[in-house]
């Protein structure tokens, strides 16, 4: 386990089956080395450059390769004979990658990072065993297996006129993103329903209430105090004026009662005026 720690990539595997991603990382580490000439054919690189570029290369073969090849001392020679047993993986490697780019659809993936990470994942293969997949290309698949339902979000995301396919993927992202938080709204609070009260004001609806409540109930009381107070203590004849006349009492003061209908009379003659003449 500590000498896979030490690893700078995964090392190349008896079988061969990461043969196309070792040869990649080797390549890319030995040319940040200056040891990328050494596995060149006739290279001029000096000795001690190549006694470094063979331990590194040996370094990451399985523990199989590496008595295999142990009289090997050229990396230039190691390097070819590596390519000549298993560069035939791109002939196994290139027909399924081929398939799998055929049969890539958008509608097939539950999120657009998923399709981005399997267009990528197809693609890679496909420039590994020497075919190059252009943007129009990607934009074009891309376009072509949108669902049936998302037709109209085709056409528009067409008319854009994207010319990379990293363009397109961003856009799609950011929809993505969008929806779900539309999504999320909707879930909380579906359409037609209201929102629940705050409790505070909930709280003080029913102070208010209650408040409302007391003082109405404080003033017919007062009410009642006052009015019962001036019928007894003030006499019948004033509170006539005030509450009597309100509860439908019997007054026993004719005198003011022949006044106050003298008085409606003459108001009711007055009204009766005209004044046509």
């Amino acid at each position: 386990m500590s000498n896979l720690a030490k690893l700078e990539f995964v090392a190349l595997d008896n079988t061969g089956k990461n043969y196309l991603s070792w040869v990649l990382d080797a390549e890319i580490h030995l040319d940040a080395k200056g040891l990328g000439e050494t596995i060149k054919e006739t290279n001029e690189a000096t000795s001690q450059d190549k006694a470094k570029a063979m331990i590194f290369l040996r370094h990451h073969l399985h523990e199989g390769l590496k008595n295999e090849y142990l009289t090997v001392k050229d990396p230039q020679i190691l390097w070819s004979n590596l390519k000549e047993r298993y560069d035939h993986q791109k002939t196994v490697i290139l027909p399924r990658a081929r398939y799998d780019w055929l049969n890539l659809r958008l509608q097939d993936f539950k999120s657009v990072s998923e399709y981005n990470s399997a267009m990528f994942k197809v693609t890679s293969k496909l420039k590994l065993c020497g075919e190059n997949i252009t943007d129009a290309e990607v934009l074009e698949k891309t376009y072509s297996t949108f669902h049936a339902n998302n037709i109209v979000l085709q056409t528009q995301y067409r008319e854009k006129g994207f010319k990379k396919y990293s363009e397109l993927i961003s856009c799609l992202l950011v929809a993505e993103q969008n929806n779900e938080l539309l999504m999320k709204n909707h879930e909380s609070r579906p359409t037609g329903s209201t929102p629940f009260p705050e409790a505070n004001v909930t709280t003080h609806n029913g102070k208010e209430t209650k408040n409302r409540d007391h003082s109405s109930s404080s003033g017919r009381g007062r009410g009642r105090g006052r009015g019962r107070g001036q019928w007894r203590g003030r006499g019948r004849g004033r509170g006539f004026s005030g509450y009597g006349r309100g509860r439908g009492g019997h007054y026993t003061n004719s005198h003011s009662q022949q006044k106050w209908e003298r008085r409606d009379d003459k108001e009711k003659s007055e009204t009766n005026i005209c004044y046509r003449c």
